[in-house]
């Protein structure tokens, strides 16, 4: 049981969050640690439990999600952040995966695709569908210059396609035979050369200029 993922639901619905409970309570690897119905008291909850995976409702009174998302960062909080949504629209899901989010899922998802998408994001890896990183990588052109990439070095590049392929840093560091420190170094300077803000917009820069394997 040392490899339980604790996860922590946050949505203003309780309908929902005892739905989502019940889709996990079957899982052997998950447990459900706590729930909140705000996104401020998702925040505070997330300070006292220290899960491993938050799924995070958008639309919630007190504080949005995508403000808790940006609230959660601020303090350090190594929560992976998973949005669970209703709304398909790009406006609402872009600012959350901008603010920090691993990925998205919506609300009516299989109950063994959410414990699948928990497990992924918990690895370190970015859940993102086709037409979202599209809008992503629009913002990004338009907000970043695209030259840069000629700054990283050949070690940066490599750690970058990995992060690209969805490697987690400890994943990095077995595939290069790095330590994570250095790893996490690399990752710290790939994010400020290219002036890239998480894992998810490098990922998608690296998407968009064809460093992967």
């Amino acid at each position: 049981m040392a490899d339980v993922i604790k996860v922590l639901v946050v949505d203003d619905h309780q309908v929902v969050r005892r739905g989502l409970r019940t889709f996990l309570e079957v899982q052997d690897d998950i447990e459900v640690v706590g729930e909140a119905a705000d996104g401020a008291e998702g925040v505070a909850r997330a300070e006292e439990l220290r899960p491993d995976v938050v799924l995070m409702d958008v639309k919630m009174p007190v504080l949005d999600g995508v403000e808790a998302l940006r609230r959660l960062r601020d303090l350090g909080n190594a929560a992976r952040v998973l949005i669970v949504t209703s709304f398909t629209e790009q406006r609402t899901v872009v600012p959350a995966l901008r603010a920090g989010a691993a990925g998205y899922v919506y609300k009516d998802v299989d109950p063994e695709a959410l414990a699948g998408a928990i497990r992924s994001v918990h690895a370190g890896h970015i859940l993102l569908q086709p037409e979202v990183a599209g809008a992503l990588l629009s913002q990004e052109e338009a907000q970043s210059g695209l030259g840069r990439g000629g700054s990283l070095t050949e070690r940066e590049r490599e750690v970058l396609g990995l992060i690209a392929d969805g490697r987690s840093n400890r994943e990095i560091a077995r595939a290069l035979v790095l330590s994570e420190k250095t790893v996490k170094t690399h990752v710290s300077n790939i994010l400020m050369k290219l002036d890239l803000a998480d894992r998810t917009q490098a990922a998608l820069w690296a998407v968009r200029h064809g460093v992967t394997d």
